[in-house]
């Protein structure tokens, strides 16, 4: 057995060496690197209305409109629902000894309860705490500042996400010609179809997501408002967003809904609310999802699944969120490589077969041309 060169040796501990420093400096960069591929993500998604804006007007005018847009939809959402949580926790937090004393009435007129309530003294206990929230509120100022400086960082993500993105929205194609035009003309071509199916995929999934959490935000908030339940806009708001999550988010909104409306003409309304998320459900997975999938990404379901449960581990909704585009981002880019290795074996010299010998022509036949 000979011993491996000096050289060979040096080459795999710098190899070695060179992947731990690589890991240990994405492993520090981490924030920063999921800040850029959000914005890529963004970007790609933002690119189809930015290019039919840029066709009528300039394409710096045309990121800033899209970009308003862009802004408007969470403000509008945040006025939508923040007023009414902050109305309704201060009207609960007044009204909880009234719902105390309620209580307390109640199980005085239950002989059972009655019992239960001398041996515990459960219901004094409730009625001293009921008293007491009123005055905690002004006790969670430190709380409210934790959550302020948590609101503080998460803007400043954002805000540097939106740069981010804009950069890449201006100067995107033109980092994509300079990285074709380095490459082979055959890789080429195959590199620039594999990029605009990408960026068809990412931008139609990312419309037919928004187009499906509309139509279940709408139809939520017209059966909600006939059914009389209160903060319908809210609520059908809150079906919108968990919409956007793939496989389960349907169904936590339902859950959500449903247990509001246990405190609004219960069971009537809880039951047909539960009949109506029930065939909204089927609906939506028989009819409204297919199109949308077979029009924008086409990704099987045991790879829907997995790339669901593979980004919600890893970055929590928003990676369940991206999870498909990215799936079928991955999928393109598989298939037009081994499209490309298939061809490139085909086109080898060294596996076309060499001519078998022939033998030698009989005496009085002509040799062969």
């Amino acid at each position: 057995m000979t011993e491996a060169p000096a050289r060979s040796i040096v080459r795999i501990v710098l190899i070695v060496v060179g992947v731990v420093l690589s890991l240990y400096l994405i492993y520090r960069l981490r924030r920063p690197l999921a800040w850029l591929a959000i914005a890529t993500f963004l970007a790609v998604a933002l690119s189809g209305p930015v290019n039919v804006l840029s066709a009528r007007m300039r394409r710096g005018l045309a990121i800033a409109v899209v970009y308003l847009g862009l802004l408007a939809i969470p403000c509008l959402l945040i006025a939508l629902i923040v007023p009414t949580l902050i109305t309704q926790a201060n009207t609960f937090a007044q009204d909880l000894p009234q719902y105390s004393r309620d209580v307390t009435d109640f199980v005085q007129r239950n002989e059972r309860l009655r019992k239960l309530n001398e041996d515990y003294d459960i219901t004094q206990k409730l009625q001293e705490q009921a008293d007491k929230l009123p005055e905690r509120l002004g006790g969670a100022a430190k709380t409210l500042g934790d959550i302020g400086f948590g609101i503080v960082n998460s803007l400043f993500a954002l805000v540097t996400i939106l740069i981010l993105t804009a950069f890449i929205l201006s100067n995107g194609r033109q980092w994509r010609d300079a990285l074709l035009a380095s490459r082979p003309r055959p890789q080429r071509e195959r590199l620039k179809r594999s990029l605009d199916h990408i960026g068809s995929a990412v931008g139609g999934y990312v419309a037919g997501a928004m187009t499906v959490a509309a139509i279940a935000g709408l139809l939520a908030y017209v059966v909600l408002s006939i059914l009389g339940v209160p903060f319908a806009a809210p609520l059908a708001v809150i079906v919108a967003f968990f919409s956007l999550i793939p496989l389960v988010g349907a169904t936590i909104a339902a859950v959500i809904v449903g247990f509001v409306t246990l405190f609004e003409d219960f069971p009537t309304a809880t039951i047909v609310w539960t009949f109506w998320a029930i065939l909204y459900q089927q609906f939506e997975n028989n009819v409204i999802q297919p199109q949308v999938q077979k029009r924008t990404v086409n990704v099987h379901p045991f790879i829907t699944i997995v790339a669901v449960l593979f980004g919600s581990t890893l970055l929590g909704v928003l990676g369940a969120i991206v999870a498909i585009p990215i799936a079928a981002s991955i999928q393109i880019l598989l298939r037009e490589y081994f499209d490309w290795r298939t061809l490139s074996m085909r086109d080898d010299p060294s596996d076309t077969e060499a001519p078998e010998d022939t033998e030698p022509p009989a005496a009085g036949e002509p040799a062969p041309a």
